[in-house]
This record gives C-alpha cells, structure tokens and sequence, in this order.
C-alpha cells in the first residue's frame, strides 16, 4: 500500500494529490456526464469535477469509451466507481489512471434500490471492512488519490461511534479524502429522492468527525446552495461539495472562482460562455451526439436574467427534434436580452 500524507489538500506542489478541493459538484447519475462538464468549466475554472457514477461492471464489461472518455478541458476531473469486489474496483481504478483522471472516488453513498441489490453505495457503510479492502487494493495499483464518499450512517446503524469506526477503518487503508453527505440514508422505506431531503442535515456531526480525524481531509456535501454557505463550512471543514443547486442554477458558479479561490483574474458571463460553447456543440454534432443531449445542461446558463424563460422554453421545445441544429442555439440566444 503506498504510503498517504492526508495533510496534502492544495495545490502547493506537483504530486498527485495536490488538487483543490475547497469546492467540488458532487456526481449526479444522468446530470454530469462529459457535456455538463465542458459547460460548467467555461464557468468555473479551479472547481472539482466529478463523472456520474461508473459501475465496475459496465467498465469491465462495457463500452469502456464511452463512459471513460472526457475533454482535457474538463479537468481537475474525479471517476466516481460504483462496486464493492476489491479485484474488479482495482481493475477499473487503474483504467481511470490510464485514462488521465485526477482522483478515484468509491461511491458509499447512493440509497437507491439498483445499487443495493449490486452491493454498492451506502449499504456499503455497514461493510468498513470491505471498504477499506476496496481503498486498499486501489491504492496497491495507481498513485491517484483514493477517496471515499459517504453519509453518516444508515437504517438503524447511525450512531457516531459506527461512524467513526468506518472512518478509522477506511483512513487506515489508506483513504485519501472523505466526503461526508452530512445526512443518513434509509435504505428501506425512502426513496433516493426523498434521502436526499427527508433525512434531517447534521453538519454538527461531520464537524466533529474532523475535530476527531484532523489529518484527514473532510468534506461536507448535503443541502448547501450557496458560495456563502461554501465558505462558512470552509471555516470548520476542508471542502464543500454541492450538488443540485450547480446543476439547475450553474451561474452560480460564476463566482466560484473568486470568492473561494481568490482567483479574480476573470469573471465570466453568459454570453462568452454561450460563445465558448458553441465549437464543443459543433464538434458534437458531427460524431453523431444529439443536440438535446448537450443543451439539456445549459438551461438554466441565463438564470434570473431578462429573457432566460424564453431560452429555456424555445431549447425544450426543439432541442429534441431528429433534425436539430446549430440553429437552434443561436436562436434561442436572440431570445435573451
């Protein structure tokens, strides 16, 4: 197993674990694919990207391309896996390093049924050892961080102690950073939808998980909409993760770069987004990638300015067309002020 030095968070020398991690958007299952990627880096320059979750099943078995294949431009860019064989989590943690990702990330966080019944996600926080065997065989394969991300506990196994025994275990084997979903799952009786707001928020809890791990990078993902927020939490812990909130408002990670970076050197608007997008779309459209596929992330690029209904309405009513075109985005532009 290689050896980890968990202080290493920023960017202040060259090794594989020097990533900024102050803000990252958390994977979303069929929200950020590789087109939602290249639109939010237009906006956002230093953010941590990550793929929707990958089963080690569909990369083994699969069309690895497809799923693996990224524009450069994307990066500093995290592969989310989905499994729990510790063989098969190696094998695919090694096609990610071969690929150029920046980190490799076990997903033990996602409630739904699918997941389960292929023992992954969260089920996976009543199994620390198993985990831990999973950071481990990746780590004995690739020097990319390994990273883990979590909840704080699920069902009926939600006491602090539990998940502090999870944390031990997983840092012991050499996890790199944890990301803590500052809410519990109910594996039996919600739906992933309502876990992601029904569970009550306990950032109190994830706060003195790092007064408990204080080498260990931590970050807090769960309910938090705002740079502002973002900041707060970066007070107490080493990185914010945010989820819905980037994808249906990406404007507001226009700031992003500034306000929790310090980089103030430009602030994009939408308008040289839109532009700056329009090559990536031609270039899509010729390999065949449907229109809708790419616009569908960009509906809410003019939010809360003067025309963004008409955008978002004329993209939704012919993006998806067989014979849609360039054309369609330039005229949806003329309808925004």
């Amino acid at each position: 197993m290689h050896a980890r030095n968990h202080n290493a968070l920023k960017p202040d020398d060259q090794s594989p674990q020097a990533i900024d991690r102050r803000l990252s958007i958390a994977p979303m299952l069929d929200w950020t694919d590789r087109h939602y990627r290249y639109f939010a880096r237009l906006i956002t320059r230093h953010t941590l990207l990550y793929t929707e979750m990958i089963t080690t099943g569909a990369l083994i078995h699969g069309e690895r391309e497809r799923f693996l294949c990224f524009d450069p431009a994307e990066q500093p860019l995290a592969l989310q896996l989905g499994g729990s064989d510790p063989e098969a989590m190696a094998t695919c943690a090694r096609m990610g390093a071969d690929w150029g990702y920046d980190e490799i990330n076990i997903n033990v966080g996602c409630p739904s049924d699918r997941v389960q019944s292929g023992r992954f996600g969260a089920c996976l926080m009543a199994e620390p050892g198993l985990v831990a065997d999973c950071v481990a065989a990746m780590n004995a394969v690739v020097e990319l961080p390994i990273t883990v991300k979590s909840r704080i506990g699920i069902d009926d196994l939600d006491s602090y102690d539990l998940l502090a025994a999870f944390t031990d275990r997983v840092a012991a084997a050499g996890c790199d950073v944890l990301i803590v979903h500052a809410r519990k799952a109910w594996l039996k009786g919600l739906s992933p939808k309502e876990n992601r707001d029904v569970p009550p928020l306990r950032y109190d809890v994830v706060e003195r998980l790092k007064r408990d791990f204080p080498t260990l990078p931590m970050i807090v993902n769960g309910g938090i909409t705002t740079l502002q927020q973002a900041k707060a939490h970066l007070q107490t812990l080493d990185g914010v993760m945010i989820g819905r909130e980037a994808y249906q408002n990406p404007w507001m990670l226009a700031e992003a770069d500034a306000l929790i970076f310090g980089d103030t050197k430009s602030t994009p608007n939408p308008r040289t987004v839109l532009d700056a997008m329009l090559p990536y779309v031609e270039q899509r459209l010729s390999e065949g990638v449907p229109l809708n596929a790419i616009t569908r992330h960009m509906l809410g690029l003019f939010h809360g300015r003067p025309g963004a209904k008409a955008w978002r309405r004329y993209l939704s009513e012919y993006a998806h067309r067989a014979d849609a075109d360039m054309g369609v985005l330039v005229e949806a532009a003329r309808r925004v002020a």
